[in-house]
This record gives structure tokens, sequence and C-alpha cells, in this order.
């Protein structure tokens, strides 16, 4: 018998991770892409490399520190993890280096340029020295080190100059300096709008002005990254906001975890600046380009050059929200599935319109994990609790990097009136539910939001997400306890339609994938998350393949799940799509099971099943599971997008065979386009018949 606990049956999650954000990188050495739809992904691929150091990175050097020996499934110690994700990012630097020098070198040839101050003509050196004079003089940070001037505290993602000097009266004398740019600064000068010159290269050009009496000997431009993860101790937070706040100036001194240099910097500038620092050698990165790759974004964003990018699409309301009828009659007729960014968000921003404006309207519940800078659902909510609606929101302060976004929306929620939960005592909550109370016909009717994303209408519009709404009694009955469960105290939390962690849906997923291995060879399972990592369910899955279940997981990144074991899991393939949206939608598909279908707030991981409140909800709608069933096979079939999961780890960009290219992407933007474009008349059938074309034949 095969011993399921077995370490070698497991991917390391670091390692997946990272295996993740090179299917990022590969995006960006796509040639079949636009230059500066590739430039965007290598910045996508900067900011989620900041990211994993900050928070992961950070992480396995305290359990190392703490001498913790044994963190994961497949065994592996911090330090051999630490290890093996050096080795892993220093070899693929130069695949990101060579990556980025071939996109600008394209990109000059579409009139786009990113030149040095010693590469531009006379007439351009003029107006960069009045722009350094009047823009980054009065704010640049000069730094002596010395004896009597210590080394500065450089907060996280820090970005400047280390400068070597020679006094210029007496050559003996040479000194080192810091020079601090602020992030007030642009990262790149514009000069008109298609050339870009490195702040760094303007700033080295005027050394001498910030330190007079010395000259420039050598420099190297830096970056330094620190830890991130905030530590609250919540027994001794009496005023959670204050101790949150706190632990936010704190994150920018977290130990120093990585040092990125530039190309000039050469062991002595590197010793100096390490002997302050004391960053690990192998954590210490030279790059032969220019520090901060999601500074790019600065690039991608030029409107002068939107034609260098994939085209936009822009998202449909379709039937049955596509009309002047009231939202609350439509959902007392018909449950509604929506999947995000083909079918629109503004649906469920004109819920929460409508409903702080809508004098029956007694009361609204709600979730927040993440709702972007300039919230109209946060703005509804506060018109909402101003007129005198019961108003109720739960604001999670602890969402990683938009706690300080969230602050701000708490405290002025609660100015408004309404009444703000800042979050349950050692869990977060990631559930995305609203939850309306309307006077109707003297009785109280409930209608109710629950989704897979965020109520952001920004990242709405790139991530796919599934909406489901519904004024369905079981449910709502089901969302006030819930919000009940928030508000109040509960031992049991525990709900009867819906399922919610940490005590139901683990064990309902686990139940789900034991019906499914009964069933064997005619067992059936189509599971898409962002990640799979929880041990129990990996190891149920295997079970399940060992009966003969068919397994097709779609998941975006991190999966630990091992494919292609003799006797374990030759029934399990494991795709991850990737390309114009980010897939972001947890959606479940059982075979042998009453409801079938399933969408949720959680990924197969610990901290989601375990240490979160999260939702699982079963769509028993026929149309709206016929819908999920299949998209889900749609993308199961994608051909374009997809990189599949080998044995040993790595993923293959799946080789199209078939004569027909099925990009899920382009192919679910059709299909929005096509019933947006259609009668009334004609949508209900042609809804019935793309499913049957663009998602049956094409698949």
């Amino acid at each position: 018998m095969i011993n399921l606990k077995n370490p070698s049956l497991y991917n390391n999650r670091e390692i997946s991770w990272l295996q993740f954000n090179t299917r990022v990188l590969k995006q960006a050495q796509d040639e079949s892409l636009p230059l500066l739809e590739r430039l965007k992904f290598l910045a996508i691929y900067g900011t989620n490399l900041d990211e994993f150091y900050m928070i992961r990175v950070a992480g396995l050097k305290k359990l190392f520190a703490a001498g913790i020996i044994v963190s994961s499934a497949d065994k592996l110690t911090p330090l051999e993890q630490l290890r093996e994700i050096r080795k892993y990012l220093h070899q693929e630097q130069q695949v990101v280096e060579h990556c980025m020098n071939g996109i600008l070198k394209k990109l000059e040839s579409e009139g786009i340029s990113i030149k040095l101050y010693k590469d531009v003509n006379q007439h351009q050196r003029h107006y960069l020295n009045r722009y350094f004079n009047e823009n980054i003089y009065p704010v640049i940070i000069p730094i002596a080190v010395d004896a009597t001037h210590p080394f500065p505290h450089l907060n996280n993602l820090s970005f400047g100059l280390i400068v070597k000097l020679q006094d210029s009266d007496n050559t003996a004398i040479e000194r080192f300096g810091i020079i601090r740019v602020p992030r007030v600064l642009e990262r790149f000068i514009e000069l008109e709008y298609d050339i870009y010159v490195p702040i760094e290269s303007l700033v080295a050009e005027h050394v001498e002005d910030l330190f007079p009496g010395y000259t420039l000997i050598k420099f190297a431009s830096f970056r330094v990254t620190r830890n991130a993860d905030i530590e609250i101790e919540e027994e001794e937070a009496d005023d959670f906001l204050e101790i949150l706040e706190e632990g936010l100036k704190l994150r920018r001194k977290g130990a120093m975890v990585r040092l990125e240099v530039g190309s000039d910097g050469d062991e002595e500038i590197v010793n100096f600046f390490n002997r302050h620092t004391n960053v690990y050698k192998d954590d210490i990165y030279k790059f032969h380009t220019f520090l901060n790759l999601s500074s790019l974004w600065q690039i991608v964003s030029n409107k002068h050059f939107a034609h260098l990018l994939t085209e936009p699409f822009k998202p449909k309301t379709l039937p049955p929200l596509d009309n002047s009828e009231n939202i609350f009659t439509t959902l007392e007729k018909q449950d509604v599935l929506l999947y995000h960014p083909y079918e629109s968000f503004d649906p469920i921003v004109k819920l929460i319109q409508t409903a702080a404006k809508d004098p029956d309207v007694v009361s609204i519940k709600m979730t927040l994990y993440r709702s972007g800078t300039d919230s109209p659902i946060v703005k509804a909510l506060m018109s909402a609790s101003e007129s005198g609606k019961q108003v109720t929101v739960m604001v999670e302060l602890k969402a990683r990097f938009d706690e300080e976004n969230n602050l701000i929306w708490a405290k002025a929620l609660e100015k408004s009136g309404a009444h703000v939960i800042y979050g349950i005592k050692g869990f977060k909550v990631h559930a995305k539910a609203t939850l309306i109370t309307r006077r109707k016909n003297g009785k109280l009717k409930q209608y109710a939001h629950l989704g897979t994303g965020n109520y952001n209408p920004a990242t709405s519009k790139i991530y796919t997400d599934m909406s489901y709404l519904t004024s369905k009694d079981e449910i709502t009955s089901d969302m006030t306890r819930f919000f009940h469960f928030l508000t109040g105290f509960s031992k049991k939390g525990k709900l009867d339609e819906l399922y919610m962690s940490p005590s139901q849906i683990k064990p309902k997923v686990l139940s789900l994938i034991q019906n499914e291995a009964r069933k064997g060879a005619n067992g059936e399972i189509i599971a898409k998350l962002n990640s799979l990592v929880d041990e129990d369910v990996i190891r149920a899955l295997y079970k399940a393949s060992q009966a003969g279940v068919k397994i097709n997981l779609i998941v975006r990144g991190i999966c630990c799940l091992k494919t292609g074991i003799e006797g374990v899991s030759e029934n399990i393939r494991v795709i991850s799509i990737l390309g114009k949206y980010l897939e972001h939608s947890r959606t479940f598909y059982f075979k042998n099971d009453e409801a079938g279908v399933y969408i949720s707030s959680a990924d197969w991981m610990p901290r989601n099943l375990m240490r979160r409140i999260e939702l699982l909800t079963a769509i028993k709608d026929k149309t709206a599971k016929e819908k999920t069933i299949q998209i889900l096979r749609l993308q199961c079939a994608d051909n374009t997008l997809a990189h599949e999961l080998q044995s040993d780890g790595s993923y293959k960009k799946i080789k199209n065979d078939r004569v027909k290219n099925i990009n899920s992407h382009t192919l679910l933007e059709d299909y929005a386009n096509k019933i947006a474009k259609a009668s009334p008349k004609e949508s209900a059938p042609l809804v019935q018949e793309l499913m049957a074309n663009i998602f049956k034949e094409e698949v």
C-alpha cells in the first residue's frame, strides 16, 4: 500500500510559487503579444517577486532563526527551501535581463526608448538639468556615512544611490554616502512622451551638487526589501486600530531580507553597504538592467502607445440585468450568476447604490476585504448610513498590503454612522458577502450577493470571478446567521445551506471528494482555484484518483499536488491558465453530488480552510449550474493559454495539435459580445446556442 504521506508525493509550496511567477515571465517572453503587454507582465513579475521576498522568504528566515526544522508536506527544512529559492532566482535573473533588453530594443523601433543622461542631446540635457533643480533637488536626501553620521534607516523598498566620493582639496580623503530617492519622485523622467530617463542616471550627474566640495569616484543604484509581514498580538489589542497603525509603521522597519544593486555595484560598494545592513550574500542580486521592475507600469500606461497593448474589452451587462427593471424585482423572479470580467461588475455596484437610495431598504450588511482607493460601493454604504439605514460593514483590517486603505474606509464608515466590525480575533474574514433587507408588502424580504472576488470595480475588469445573486430564503436566512456570527459571539458558527470555514468548508470538500471516489470510474471532479496546498485535500484527491475518478484541476498558482505518479495520480490533470485576465475564481464541479456546483471565497490552503472566515455556496439554479460547468469544461480544453503540470513539478505550455485554437479568454469575450448585441427576444435562445457552440463543440 502506498504511503500518501510520503514527502516525495508533494511539490514544495515556495518552488511551486516560483514556477507560477516563471509562467508570468513567459508571458513577457511571448513574442506573439504586443510589446507593452509583454512589458506589463514583466512589471507584474517584479511586483510578485517583491511580495514573495517580503512575506515568504522573510517567513522562512524567521523559521530558520527559530530553529524550526520541518515546515511543509515535502519535508524540506526552511534552510533547504531558502537555498532552493536563491538558486532558482539567481538562475532566472539572466532570463529576466535578457527578456527586458529584448523588449526595450524592440520598443525603440516603435518610438519608445529608455536613455541614460549621457545618451541624450544637449537640448534634452538642459531640460533634465532644469528638471533636477526644480523637482528633485528640493526633496532628494544626500546622506554622509562616517563616524559622526550613522548609516540611515532605509524603509522597505527604498531606492537610491550608493556613492564613493573624493575630497576635492585632499585627494587622499575618500568617503561614502547614500542618496535616498523618495517615492514621491517618478522612477523615469519623461522627455516629451517617448523618451524615458532613469532618475538615477540624472541624480548621478548632480552628485557633486549634493555633496559640494567632493568629486564622484563611482556609484551604484540600490533597492532594499524588508520583512513586511505584520504580527499583531490580538490578545493585547485593546484598541485594534491603534495596534494596526503601529504595525504599519513597523513594516517599514522590518529586518532586511534582500538587496538589489545596479551593474555598477562593484565589490567595494556592495561591501560598504552590507557592513551596515548585513544582508546574506545570496540575497544580494546584481542587475544589469534597471532596478524595480514594478516601476515599468509608468511606461506601460503611456496612452500615446495604447496600440502596443492587448485591445481592452468592455465588460457587458447581459440579460436579465440589462433592462430598466428594478434589480430587486429581477432577483425575486430568478437567481443570477455573473462571470466577471466578461459580464460587468456594474450590477453589483448598482445593487448597493439602489439599496442605499431605496426607502424600503432597512439594512445593508457587507464584508469588505479589498475595496480599492475610490470605492463607489463604500460611498454608497456611507450614503445609506447617513440616510438612516442600518449599515453593518465587516472591514478586514488585516488584508495584507491593503491595511492602510481599509483603515481609511473604516474610519469614514464609522463617521457616517455605520456599524463597523474590524475583524474576528484570530481569523481573517475573507468571505465576499452582502445581505440587503427590504420591506415588501408589510413583510421583510432579503436579497444576497455571494462572490469569489473582492468588492473592487477596478480589479473586477481584469480578474475572473463569479458573482451569485439570489433572494432564496434558505440562503438569505443563512446569511443573516453568518452576519450575526460576525457581529456577536458564537461557539458553533454552523450554517445550514451555506458552508463556513473554519468549521465547515474543509469537511464538506473532503466529503465531496470522497463521494466521487465511491463512484470510481463514474466519478468526476473539476476544481478551479488559485492555490492547492492543504495536505488532507491532496491526499483525498490522490485516493479519488486511485479509485478511478477523472480529476481536472485548474490551479493558477501554487500546486503542491504531483501529477503522473504511478498508482497515485494518473487520473489527475493540472493546468494553469495565464493570459489577459488573472484567473481568480474558486469554482468546483462534483459530478455525483446533488448540488454539483459550488463557488467559494476559499482556496484549498490551510490558511483559508482553518484560519479564515470563508464561505462556500452551492449553485442549485439549473441555468447557473449549466453555465458554470460549461465554463469549467471550456477552460479544461484551453490549448492556447494553458500550461500543464508535469510529474517533476515543472510546467509545459500545452502544444496545440488541434485545428481549432481554444483561447478561453477570447472565446468568453466573444460570448459576451454576441449576447450583448442580440435583441431581447433573441437573447434567451442565443444564450443556449452559444453555450452549445462556443462551449461544447469547440471543446
